[in-house]
C-alpha cells in the first residue's frame, strides 16, 4: 500500500478504508513511515475529519499496533479514567488512588502535555526518581500488588498512538475530535479496562473552547467505546478558569496530594477536588460497585477521610521507584529560583481567570512545549490565590509566580495580571459541571 495514496485520499474527501487505517497505524507504531507523511496525513484529517466508521476503524488499529495488556486474574472491576486536558488538571494524581482505595483495579497509560495543557506524565516526572517506562508485565504485576499502575506511551503499548500524539502537538492538529477520540480510546483498550470514565473540558483553556462541541467530542467517545466493546461514561466540566490553583508540573503534583493529606485548602483547590470526588462515584457507578451517585460519594469521601487514599499514593509513588516522601513534603520537589506574588491593583470580584492566558504563562516559564523535543522545567509555574466570585481589596493576592529567572517572573507578573479580570459588582462562581 501507498502512504501518499492514503494521504491523497484523505486530502481529497474521498475517505480511508479499514485497511489504509490499519497500514497508518502499523507504519506509524513501526516507524516506517517517516513523520513528515504522518503530519501531512495529520493535517488533511484536520481539515477532512474521519466519520464515525473511520474513526472506530482507526481507534482499534492504534490499539492494536502494540501488544495489549490482559488483566485476566486481577480483581474486577477493571478502570480507567481520562481527561481531554485542560489547564491546572492534575485530576489523575489525585484521582487513583482514591479509586484504588475503592477496590478497583487501574491500569493507565497517560501522555506528555499537548499545547496548553499539561500532560500527567510530565507531572509525575517531577517526583525524584518516579518511573514512567513500565512493560505491560510490570503494570499488571504493580496492580495486583497495589490496585494501581501508571505508564507513559512505551513502545509496547499502542505505539502508533505515542508517534501522532507526539506531532498532533506541533502540527496544529490537535483539535480534530475524531483523532482525540482515537487518541484516547486506543490507550484505554490497549491498557485492558473494560470501564472508562472521562472528563470532557470546556472552555477557554481547553481543545474544546465551545459547549456544541464539547457535547460532539462527548458523543463520539460513548459512539466510539461501544463499537469498541467498553463501558464508557462522559462528563463535560468547565475549564475557562484553570483547575484548582497550581499550574506548573511540580506545583500540580503538590496540590494533589494536599488534596489526598486532608490539607485546609484554599476555595480553587476545594473546587478541584470536588471534581476529583465527583468522578470517584462516577466511576463507581458506572463499574457497578455502587447503584447510587450519593452512596458513590460517601464511598469515595471515606476513602479520603480515613487516610486510605493516601496511603495508596505513597504506596503507588514507592512502587514506582518514586522518592514517597513526596507525598508528605513538597520540599522534595523541584524548586524555582525566582518566587514573585501578583497582588491586585484594584478592589472588586473576580470575573475571569483567563485559562488559556495563564496555560500559555507557563509554557513561556519553561513549563510546557513550543516544540516536540523541548526540555521541560518541573519547578516553575503559577499558584493562583482566586477564583471566578471571590472578592478583592487592593492589594490582596492574586497569585504567585514561580520562575528560573527575575526577568521571566517580570514577564510572568504582567500576564497573570493581564489574565484575571475584575467587576465592580458580586460574580456568582461558575458550575463545575457543564452536563
Amino acid at each position: 500500500m501507498d502512504i501518499l495514496s492514503v494521504i491523497g485520499k484523505r486530502r481529497d474527501g474521498l475517505g480511508n478504508s479499514e485497511a489504509e487505517l490499519r497500514y497508518l497505524a502499523s507504519g506509524a507504531g513501526e516507524g516506517s513511515i517517516p513523520d513528515y507523511q504522518l503530519a501531512a496525513w495529520l493535517m488533511a484529517a484536520f481539515l477532512r475529519p474521519l466519520d464515525e466508521q473511520e474513526t472506530a476503524w482507526l481507534t482499534v488499529a492504534m490499539a492494536e499496533s502494540g501488544d495489549r495488556i490482559d488483566l485476566s486474574g486481577l480483581p474486577k472491576p477493571w478502570v480507567d479514567k481520562h481527561s481531554t486536558g485542560g489547564v491546572g488538571d492534575k485530576t489523575t494524581i489525585a484521582l487513583l488512588p482514591i479509586l484504588a482505595a475503592c477496590g478497583l483495579t487501574i491500569v493507565k497509560m497517560s501522555g506528555r502535555g499537548l499545547g496548553i495543557t499539561g500532560g500527567t506524565v510530565d507531572k509525575l516526572a517531577s517526583i525524584p526518581g518516579f518511573r514512567l517506562d513500565l512493560s505491560p508485565d510490570e503494570m499488571k504485576r504493580q496492580a495486583a500488588q497495589i490496585g494501581l499502575a501508571l505508564t507513559g506511551q512505551t513502545p509496547d503499548l499502542a505505539p502508533a498512538d505515542k508517534a501522532l500524539y507526539a506531532l498532533r502537538d506541533v502540527t496544529g492538529t490537535v483539535g480534530s475530535i475524531p483523532l482525540i477520540v482515537s487518541s484516547i480510546l486506543s490507550k484505554k483498550i490497549a491498557g485492558g479496562a473494560d470501564t472508562v470514565v472521562l472528563d470532557v473540558k470546556c472552555g477557554s483553556g481547553a481543545f474544546m473552547t465551545n459547549l456544541g462541541d464539547a457535547q460532539k467530542l462527548a458523543a463520539l467517545l460513548e459512539k466510539t467505546g461501544t463499537l469498541a466493546g467498553l463501558k464508557v461514561k462522559t462528563s463535560i466540566s468547565d475549564m475557562n478558569q484553570p483547575l484548582g490553583a497550581a499550574v506548573g508540573n511540580a506545583l500540580e503534583v503538590s496540590e494533589a496530594f494536599a488534596v489526598l493529606r486532608g490539607d485546609r485548602l484554599s476555595p480553587p483547590v476545594q473546587r478541584f477536588r470536588r471534581l476529583c470526588v465527583h468522578y470517584a462515584a462516577e466511576t463507581l457507578v458506572a463499574c457497578g460497585s455502587t447503584t447510587s451517585e450519593a452512596e458513590g460519594l460517601a464511598i469515595a469521601e471515606e476513602a479520603l477521610i480515613s487516610g486510605k487514599a493516601l496511603l495508596k499514593a505513597k504506596d503507588w509513588v514507592k512502587a514506582q521507584g518514586g522518592d514517597p516522601r513526596a507525598v508528605q513534603d513538597s520540599s522534595v520537589l523541584p524548586r524555582s529560583a525566582v518566587v514573585r506574588e501578583v497582588r491586585a491593583e484594584d478592589s472588586g470580584w473576580v470575573k475571569a481567570v483567563l485559562a488559556e492566558m495563564i496555560g500559555k504563562t507557563v509554557i513561556n516559564l519553561g513549563g510546557g512545549r513550543h516544540r516536540k523535543e523541548d526540555l521541560i522545567d518541573p519547578a516553575v509555574g503559577i499558584v493562583l490565590a482566586v477564583g471566578v466570585g471571590a472578592a478583592l481589596g487592593e492589594g490582596d493576592l492574586l497569585a504567585t509566580v514561580h520562575a528560573a529567572t527575575e526577568e521571566m517572573a517580570n514577564l510572568a507578573v504582567a500576564e497573570v495580571l493581564g489574565a484575571i479580570e475584575l467587576s465592580e459588582t458580586p460574580v456568582e462562581e461558575p458550575p463545575l459541571f457543564l452536563s
